[in-house]
């Protein structure tokens, strides 16, 4: 065994508190030290100004709105153009978006990605935002719809209640433990990627642009 795995082998032995387990017997436990809450509830203010915070950082752009001005947000954000949205997603959040061509995209029905490629923008929900990372997460339920919808179209907007909105990583990851199985998409911001000169070019994998509404 060379000195350099043997090393790296004792400082986990290390980390897990002592030697490697025997055949059969259970793993050592391992420590996480690491903080698994928040100071701040999920909602409160300090946390969605976080959230803002990061989220403008990341050139989003953030609109925070009331349920019953967020039709009119969308009609405003979405229109002249075409609109793909998932299936679950609220009747009431689209009564603006007549005058739109509006595709609904389902596991049952999916669109194609030449389709969707086509389509001007995709509105959706989401499951947890992260203030501290300025992540939003959907996880692929009937309002958030498949993966594909939410990374070719090139204008995403997202409505995100400011109750789904927690402070730290693990208090999300502990949301989306409860469905293991679902497909998990982690937005932080538009999509973008830099070369080696730190040029930054946006819309490269994803949507260029992403409004978050931000809905109390």
């Amino acid at each position: 065994m060379s000195d350099a795995r043997t090393e790296m082998l004792g400082r986990i032995r290390t980390a897990l508190g002592g030697s490697a387990p025997g055949p059969g017997a259970e793993p050592a436990a391992v420590p996480r030290a690491y903080r698994a809450t928040g100071e701040h509830a999920a909602g409160s203010p300090e946390v969605l100004e976080l959230l803002v915070d990061r989220l403008v950082d990341y050139k989003a752009h953030v609109h925070r709105v009331t349920a019953a001005v967020l039709p009119g947000l969308l009609a405003e954000l979405l229109a002249p153009g075409s609109v793909v949205v998932p299936p679950g997603l609220e009747a009431a959040w689209l009564s603006g978006l007549a005058g739109l061509e509006v595709f609904t995209d389902s596991r049952d029905a999916p669109l194609s990605a030449v389709e969707l490629d086509g389509i001007d923008a995709v509105v959706t929900a989401a499951r947890v935002a992260v203030a501290e990372t300025g992540t939003i997460v959907l996880d692929g339920e009937p309002d958030q719809g498949r993966r594909a919808i939410s990374l070719v179209p090139d204008v995403h907007v997202c409505v995100v209640r400011t109750g789904q909105v927690v402070q730290t990583v693990p208090e999300a990851v502990r949301l989306l433990d409860a469905d293991p199985g679902r497909p998990l998409t982690w937005i932080s911001g538009p999509s973008a990627t830099s070369d080696i000169e730190l040029d930054r070019v946006e819309g490269v994998h994803g949507p260029r642009t992403l409004h978050v509404a931000l809905v109390s």
